[in-house]
């Protein structure tokens, strides 16, 4: 991919859901919701202090990362549907 983001933003792929509950049941693509994990693609280089330093960002590319429903600006690239946020919009990175 090429993009990189600025500041503080982090562009997420989102991780797709399950297809079948534990029973078995197949979910239809209208009845899905939105996953809220995802996988970093990218990072910009970090949030610049008031006295003008830069601190980088705590998430880093292949981090899974767990993010609030509505949080992010859904983008096109590549033809893939990807998510552009700041990193105070991530609640947790996922730890395997």
């Amino acid at each position: 991919m090429k993009i990189r983001p600025l500041q503080d933003r982090v562009i997420v792929k989102r991780v797709g859901e399950e297809e079948k509950t534990k029973g078995g049941i197949i979910i239809p693509d209208t009845a899905k919701e939105k996953p809220q994990e995802g996988k970093v693609v990218a990072v910009g280089k970090g949030k610049v202090n008031d006295d003008g330093k830069v601190t980088p960002l705590d998430v880093k590319v292949n981090d899974r990362v767990l993010f609030s429903k509505y949080s992010g600006a859904e983008i096109s690239l590549e033809g893939e549907e990807v998510l552009i946020m700041r990193e105070e919009d991530i609640l947790g990175v996922i730890e395997k």
